[in-house]
């Protein structure tokens, strides 16, 4: 694959790659199928990206990762991020849709402000959605809502339709994540022994006082997984967001050491890998509703 990287700034300048008119400047949906038959390059976007590929055309590249993926796999780029496909050299035929809108068209309304709720624009390409038969059929049929309003002569409603009909389908994608969560026992099978065992791990090492506190970052990163996708896996097995799951792992740690009264609660805090002591102390009566000294002289 060639290392250069193709670079699409405007809604046009993926159009035009794909030989798709543009009917909007900020949003299009691209039927690739219609693009000329091309080797596999490394593309930025400027833009939302979503790619709905029908058959496995190459190996998707997402940075410097490799994803084998086969037909009815949606996957989701933020503006700035680089992906593109490998094709070791052969010419192929690309197939599938993308819906791609640039965030000026969503500004001001209520997608854009919440945008940033879609994590899965932050997951790693083998975190990628794998849709059924069905929600594939849905897919489509919310592309071809957008598409009509894009071929519609543009009024008063169209830029609202359109943006209404986006936010629906990334709905659709969060409950068909949440399906792909539960339905990939398989590949996420352990993930919370797993979780467990890292930090207990962090906590018998000399990590705490070297590096500080465990982040989600770190354990996501032990996992090979991303914070996104870790965060909304931890979230859905347990109802508890990533970051408070770590934080309720350091007040079990911590009630154990401070049975121990020939430590300071200072020392303690410093043992967990806080950087200042009353951080420990707000987060322990944030928790237990005591406070560290408090709790230590209930036990007695």
């Amino acid at each position: 694959m060639d290392n250069e990287i193709r670079r699409f700034e405007s809604v046009n300048d993926y159009n035009v790659f794909n030989n798709n008119p543009t009917l909007h400047p900020l949003v299009s949906v691209v039927d690739v199928s219609k693009a000329t038959p091309r080797q596999g390059s490394r593309m930025y976007f400027g833009f939302y990206t979503i790619l709905l590929k029908d058959v496995k055309c190459g190996d998707l590249m997402y940075g410097r990762e490799t994803y084998d993926y086969q037909e009815g796999t949606l996957v989701f780029l933020a503006p700035g991020q680089v992906a593109g496909m490998n094709s070791n050299g052969e010419t192929y035929q690309p197939k599938g849709y993308a819906l791609i809108f640039h965030p000026d068209l969503i500004h001001g309304s209520s997608l854009g402000k919440h945008i940033q709720d879609y994590n899965f624009f932050g997951y790693q390409s083998s975190e990628a959605l794998h849709v059924s038969e069905q929600e594939r059929h849905i897919v489509l049929e919310c592309f071809a809502k957008i598409k009509y309003e894009l071929e519609h002569a543009i009024d008063k409603h169209s830029k609202r339709l359109i943006v209404s009909n986006i936010e629906l389908f990334l709905d659709y994608c969060v409950r068909f994540y949440d399906r792909q969560f539960i339905t990939r026992d398989k590949a996420h099978e352990g993930i919370l022994q797993k979780f467990e065992a890292i930090l207990n791990g962090y906590y018998h090492s000399d990590q705490p006082q070297h590096i500080g506190l465990p982040s989600v970052g770190y354990c996501a990163g032990e996992l090979h997984l991303s914070s996104g996708y870790f965060g909304d896996l931890i979230k859905k097995e347990t109802g508890k967001t990533a970051q408070e799951y770590i934080q309720s792992k350091i007040i079990d740690i911590a009630k154990e050491k401070i049975f121990d009264t020939g430590k300071s609660v200072n020392q303690i805090a410093y043992e967990l890998g806080f950087k200042y002591p009353q951080h420990f102390t707000r987060l322990f009566k944030q928790r237990v509703g005591q406070t560290p000294n408090e709790y230590r002289s209930s036990l007695s």
